[in-house]
C-alpha cells in the first residue's frame, strides 16, 4: 500500500515538473498554443481577482483604463507598471498581441491607477527591455530573463490626481 502511494506521489511530481518545464518553455518561445490558453487563464480566472484591489496603495498590481480600438467600449486591465521619472513601463510578458496593449497604441493614450493616484498616459510605445531593464528590480529582472520577456510598453504622464 505504501509502495503505491509513494509511486503515485512521484508520478504526479514527474507530472507537475513536466508541465513546469513546458509551461516555461511555451512563455520562452512564445508558443501560440501556450500564450492563448495562457492568456484565456489571465483574462478569466486572475484578473477578476486581481481588479479587486488593483491600483489601491499597496496592491500588486494597478489598473489601466484604455477605449477600445474597434467597440469603443472603455475596459480595465489590471498591470504592473513600474514608476519612472516621466511615466511607467510595464512588462509585456505575453508579447505585444494583447487586446489591451493594441487599444492603448491605436488610441494613443491611456488612463493608470496606481497606489491610488489616477495618471493620464500617452505616447505609449514598445520598446526593448533591455532599454529600460534598469528601471525594474533584481527579482523582476531575473523573471523576465527565465520567462524570455523581451518587450516593455513606455508610456508618459500628462496628469496626476487623487483616484475617485
Amino acid at each position: 500500500m505504501f509502495g503505491q502511494v509513494l509511486a503515485l506521489v512521484a508520478i504526479l511530481l514527474i507530472g507537475l515538473a513536466a508541465v513546469a518545464i513546458l509551461y516555461l518553455l511555451g512563455m520562452r518561445t512564445k508558443f501560440p498554443p501556450l500564450m492563448k490558453a495562457m492568456i484565456w487563464f489571465t483574462r478569466t480566472v486572475m484578473n477578476p481577482r486581481q481588479m479587486k484591489s488593483a491600483g489601491t496603495p499597496g496592491a500588486y498590481a494597478s489598473v489601466i483604463r484604455c477605449c477600445g480600438r474597434k467597440s469603443g467600449r472603455q475596459y480595465e486591465t489590471p498591470v504592473v507598471p513600474v514608476p519612472t521619472n516621466d511615466g511607467f513601463v510595464i512588462a509585456l510578458p505575453y508579447g505585444s498581441r494583447v487586446n489591451w496593449l493594441r487599444n492603448v497604441l491605436a488610441n494613443g493614450s491611456a488612463t493608470i491607477v496606481h497606489e491610488g493616484y489616477t495618471y493620464a498616459v500617452d505616447q505609449p510605445e514598445i520598446v526593448p527591455m533591455r532599454a529600460v531593464e534598469a528601471c525594474f528590480s533584481v527579482s523582476d529582472r531575473r523573471s523576465h530573463r527565465l520567462f524570455g520577456v523581451d518587450e516593455c510598453l513606455r508610456v508618459r504622464k500628462a496628469a496626476a490626481e487623487p483616484a475617485a
